[in-house]
């Protein structure tokens, strides 16, 4: 017999040892401050069976009340199952929470893939006796493979009876949508409004196939979920959201591919009872938002395939914000200057070149190029530096690109990695 709408669960936890890990996979542990320390949540995760690997491959995240929410989708044309009924889904602007699995996609699967996307609804809403259009399903794996709902069914129902509000609980959360990531990437922040604490809090996967593109609801992929205890209405989360992602997910790539599944969704309890309705409190949960998307971003970028390096591209000078995202991202996608940031070479020529592709008023002679923190290049020339001195600079775990192109004030970054032999080695490998 389920519970009683609005009801509080005290959900039993089977503390059962994890399984080992293999090689390749490396949890970190949770920080005092997780997914569920934020007021009003609760998660789980459980070995289902999609994968091969003994690991969390099916997670919930449950509100314990109806959530104000804000979900961003992939704007890429072919779109998961899981996306088409999410969109549906998070429109009204309030969830209960998520279901999601990890290795299996369920995109271009047709209508039997929309029918297991509401099936993975069904079965969540069921263990916590609300609407299944309040709950918003979300894959990520391998594309054009069937779900395995005779796994998954049950494993939902399992994951339900281990709800909790635990580091461990957000922790089975956080690897259970995990694929080739090779680490947990979480991230916090707090803040007060009128002397009420409000915790907001961040996990997401993410290490290949990302080159997110979200926008308003209207393989690898980027899921990311955010809780909050603050009390704002969906449309000041979707404004938010809408513009924290522009500055975090949507400045961050690996290969530039964006995913048929790509999901951000902030869910927000309103158990602080800080009410985020006047500009204070506004600019306060905006800057906090923005932080944790950054962190979550970065995290992203330094866990890319095969990565050994985060690379940060910034831009200034440009003549708009436009053309300063266009130049960064240029750059950022560039395999060749991803190859040169791989082996440490200050190969300086393939930045420049880079920029000059962006189809975007650049000016060579007027721009100046540090690299590593050492300029390289300046007024269409090439700069006196010491190349094994700049190459050295390069080994380390995140390197600089700033371009000044002294044309004018607008800025932008981006967020890449290193292209190693490693990542054309996994997705070589990846589906056979």
């Amino acid at each position: 017999m389920g519970p009683k709408p609005g009801e509080l669960v005290p959900w039993a936890f089977d503390a059962a040892p994890c399984p080992p890990r293999p090689r390749r996979y490396i949890a970190l542990a949770m920080k005092t401050a997780h997914l569920l320390w934020p007021k009003g949540f609760l998660a789980a995760g459980v070995h289902a069976g999609i994968k091969t690997r003994p690991v969390p491959d099916v997670g919930l995240l449950i509100s314990r009340q109806t959530a104000t929410a804000a979900v961003l989708f992939t704007t890429n044309q072919v779109v998961a199952a899981p996306v088409i009924v999410g969109r549906r889904h998070a429109a009204a602007g309030r969830l209960r929470g998520v279901v999601v699995n990890s290795g299996n996609a369920n995109a271009c699967t047709g209508k039997r893939g929309e029918k297991d996307a509401l099936k993975m609804c069904k079965v969540g809403a069921e263990q916590i006796n609300c609407d299944q259009h309040l709950i918003l399903p979300s894959s990520t794996g391998i594309i054009g493979h069937l779900l395995p709902m005779s796994k998954i069914s049950p494993a939902i129902v399992a994951a339900a009876a281990r709800l909790g509000d635990s580091a461990e609980h957000a922790g089975q959360f956080a690897d259970a949508i995990m694929t080739t990531d090779l680490v947990r990437k979480t991230a916090d922040a707090k803040f007060t409004v009128d002397r009420q604490e409000v915790r907001l809090a961040g996990v997401c996967k993410g290490s290949g196939m990302i080159g997110p593109r979200l926008g308003p609801i209207g393989h690898a992929t980027m899921l990311a979920y955010l809780t909050t205890d603050a009390l704002a209405t969906p449309a000041i989360l979707k404004k938010l959201l809408a513009a924290a992602a522009n500055e975090s997910f949507n400045a961050v790539t690996v290969d530039d591919h964006a995913s048929t599944n790509d999901t951000l969704c902030l869910l927000a309890s309103g158990m602080s009872g800080a009410k985020i309705d006047s500009p204070a409190a506004t600019i306060s949960f905006a800057a906090a938002l923005k932080d944790v998307c950054q962190s979550l971003a970065r995290q992203i970028a330094a866990d890319g395939e095969g990565a050994e390096k985060i690379v940060t591209i910034h831009v200034s000078g440009a003549q708009n914000e436009t053309a300063a995202k266009a130049i960064a991202r240029a750059i950022a996608v560039s395999p060749l200057v991803k190859c040169a940031m791989h082996g440490n070479d200050p190969n300086w020529g393939r930045i420049v070149s880079a920029a000059g592709m962006a189809a975007v008023a650049f000016d060579a002679d007027r721009c100046v190029l540090k690299l590593a923190g050492t300029i390289v290049f300046r007024a269409g020339k090439p700069a006196r530096f010491s190349a094994p001195a700049v190459s050295a600079a390069m080994k380390r775990k995140e390197v600089i690109v700033d371009l000044n192109c002294n044309a004018g004030r607008a800025q932008a970054t981006i967020w890449t990695c290193d292209l190693s032999k490693e990542y054309v080695t996994i997705n070589a490998d990846y589906h056979t």
